[in-house]
């Protein structure tokens, strides 16, 4: 039987570099958060639901289909789109395709709110995230995160070349 292999561990600058994403991925989620609840109202979670939406064809995704886009459980989403429904952003009907999976649509009131909300999130994102960087920076941080992407799913291929969706959102 063989002895456990010690771990690998970090050196100096690597556990710096780590410190440093980690904080970064609990804080700017939080900070885009408190953006969107100042300014529109509405979480960041709802406005990733929002925005999907918006692009999507027709403006309707399956349930299913949308927690994933979303990075979200179904669960959760229902939740949230219990709540955009009550406010008359979003709706659900049964896909007439298949009975089992429930369609969530953007209403043309949703559209308005995601189209209001981008400006001041997509100025936060730059102000937070761009500004800071060169434009090599900013190209190294993309290739970056498509590499730690592939290695937590390497099946995944949402970010590979794929021109970026159109920001904002247009009001029809």
């Amino acid at each position: 039987m063989d002895a456990p292999q010690e771990p690998r561990w970090l050196d100096a600058e690597e556990r710096q570099a780590w410190l440093t994403l980690a904080k970064t991925l609990t804080r700017l989620p939080a900070a885009l958060d408190a953006q969107l609840r100042r300014d529109a109202g509405i979480s960041h979670f709802e406005y990733q639901v929002l925005a999907l939406l918006s692009e999507a064809p027709a403006r309707t995704l399956r349930m299913s289909e949308l927690a994933t886009l979303a990075e979200g459980s179904l669960p959760r989403l229902s939740q949230v789109v219990a709540r955009l429904e009550q406010r008359g952003w979003v709706r659900r009907t049964p896909d007439p395709a298949d009975g089992r999976y429930t369609l969530a649509t953007l209403t043309d009131q949703g559209l308005a709110k995601a189209t209001e909300a981008a400006p001041g999130h997509v100025q936060e994102v730059r102000r937070l995230v761009f500004d800071p960087l060169t434009k090599t920076q900013s190209r190294q941080l993309r290739e970056i995160g498509r590499r730690i992407m592939r290695a937590i799913d390497p099946d995944d291929h949402r970010l590979d070349d794929q021109p970026p969706p159109p920001m904002p959102p247009q009001a029809p």
